[in-house]
């Protein structure tokens, strides 16, 4: 195993826990009402980027798209 490969096989199980992670801290959306788009016009729904809910979304998008770029990257290495 070249040291590149053990490199980006650290970084790929490191990535995978971290989305593991922030996926099983994401809340449960278990409200009927943002289905039918009430909860986007409240303030919460407008800034819902700002909250502690709203972070962990966007770093589990970020984990999610780190993960799959090494996972590419891993077939050509």
């Amino acid at each position: 195993m070249s040291g590149l490969r053990l490199v980006l096989t650290i970084l790929l199980m490191v990535s995978s826990v971290a989305l593991i992670v922030s996926v099983l801290l994401q809340k449960g959306d278990t409200e009927q009402s943002t289905i039918f788009g009430s909860a986007t016009n409240s303030y919460f729904g407008k800034n819902k980027e700002k909250t502690k809910e709203g972070k962990l979304a966007m770093a589990t998008k970020v984990t999610a798209s780190v993960f799959i770029l090494l996972s590419i990257v891993m077939l050509f290495a």
